[in-house]
């Protein structure tokens, strides 16, 4: 990654870890960035994927701006070095004391997504003598044709506000003392590789805006959310030129500034969860290399089903796939943890050797802000890769740091 090599990573820092490169983060945001110069833009790069705060800090001197869907994450974001006036607050719970915290911050805007939550943030900038700017998040009943669990955009989904309702919420928001109608927002879902929902969508606001401008409520932001997949293994994603390309006709007529929220797409692929081959355990059956990161590192193939590649440390050296004595074999990569849908790859041919390195890719996003503390394991490490130079960005949980705030009961 870069000029260093993932091998020395892993002796330098340990295993399991996860490695991002900087270099590669830049270049997806300028892309985006490049993709929709001819509009007033923003990228909004949504948190949730890589919370980071060397992620963060980097985005945040590039110019990104933000999503977020917790005060937690504003906090991130703001001891990042982001500014608060180009963060959009997304999520389906947000509380009193979130709210009041983003306003006393100066949020850009709040996604809204339900009357009540529209409600109570009126209460809210009406108890600080403030006006809070409000996009409503519509849910348009469109099928991102991705893994149900992060679909968003359809009628059974917990998001937004039903496209048929949304022009008489406006209404109401246009009649709060202390709500600032600046915006109007979508998200359909997560890995989509197809541009076509992002269109449908699309089409679904544009008629929805000229609904607003028909009883005089002028928008000043169209926010088209984020979403667009990455190639894991042999997935074909649109490309982010195709993708600007497809929207751009549409967007330019529209003449409204425009954002995005991108997440898995800026950081996916800029990462990998490096881990060591503690055990080969072959059977006759299966084949199960056992290694030191597990389910609570790396959720996604338990929760998601999903396949994400696997790079050995030594690679077969000849056609006959064997190196040092070795043979190739297929083998479950799978972690230690007392569960049976603890693997984080199947029938992977593989040529392994105790105490080999592999490199689990996609890791960027969705990996380590989704690890836990179960069976009582630390969270791995964080370094991060520039050039020739690399930085720790995390340090490894010990033990102790697991029950630290814990208190033994006291008769």
């Amino acid at each position: 990654m870069g000029q260093v090599s993932i091998s020395d990573v892993a002796e330098h820092y340990g295993t399991p870890c996860y490695v991002y490169s900087k270099q590669a983060i830049l270049d997806v945001y300028q892309a985006y960035s490049d993709s929709f110069a001819s509009l007033d833009h923003q990228i909004c790069y949504a948190v949730k994927a890589n919370s980071n705060l060397a992620v963060l800090g980097v985005l945040a001197q590039a110019g990104a701006g933000f999503d977020i869907v917790s005060r937690g994450e504003l906090m991130r974001v703001l001891a990042a070095g982001g500014h608060a006036d180009r963060i959009v607050f997304s999520g389906v719970g947000k509380t009193y004391d979130d709210i009041e915290f983003a306003l006393n911050q100066g949020i850009g805007c709040f996604n809204v997504e339900s009357i009540s939550e529209l409600a109570l943030i009126n209460d809210v900038a009406q108890q600080l003598g403030k006006r809070a700017p409000i996009s409503l998040r519509v849910n348009p009943d469109v099928d991102a044709g991705t893994h149900p669990y992060i679909s968003t955009g359809l009628k059974d989904n917990k998001f937004g506000i039903a496209h048929d309702k949304a022009v008489g919420v406006y209404e109401q928001a246009a009649m709060m003392d202390n709500i600032d109608i600046v915006g109007i927002d979508c998200h359909i879902g997560s890995q989509l590789t197809e541009v076509a929902p992002f269109v449908a969508a699309l089409d679904k606001l544009i008629e929805l805006i000229g609904a607003l401008r028909d009883k005089g409520i002028n928008l000043r932001h169209i926010d088209l959310g984020g979403g667009l997949g990455v190639r894991y293994i042999d997935e074909s994603p649109v490309t982010i030129d195709k993708f600007a390309q497809a929207l751009l006709p549409k967007l330019q007529a529209l003449g409204l500034k425009v954002f995005f929220e991108p997440g898995r797409s800026m950081v996916a692929n800029a990462g990998v969860l490096i881990t060591r081959v503690d055990v080969l355990k072959p059977t006759e059956h299966k084949n199960f290399a056992i290694v030191d990161a597990a389910m609570n590192d790396l959720i996604r193939p338990a929760l998601y089903q999903a396949e994400m590649a696997v790079i050995p440390e030594t690679l077969p050296s000849d056609d006959t796939g064997t190196d040092a004595g070795n043979e190739a074999m297929t083998w479950d990569v799978v972690g230690a943890i007392c569960e049976t849908g603890d693997f984080l790859a199947k029938d992977r041919v593989l040529t392994l050797a105790v105490g080999d390195i592999l490199a689990i890719t996609g890791a960027g996003a969705y990996g380590f802000t989704m690890s836990s503390n179960y069976n009582s394991r630390g969270r791995a490490s964080e370094v991060m890769i520039a050039g020739t130079q690399h930085q720790l960005i995390r340090k490894r949980e010990t033990i102790e740091d697991l029950y630290r705030d814990e208190m033994l009961w006291q008769d």
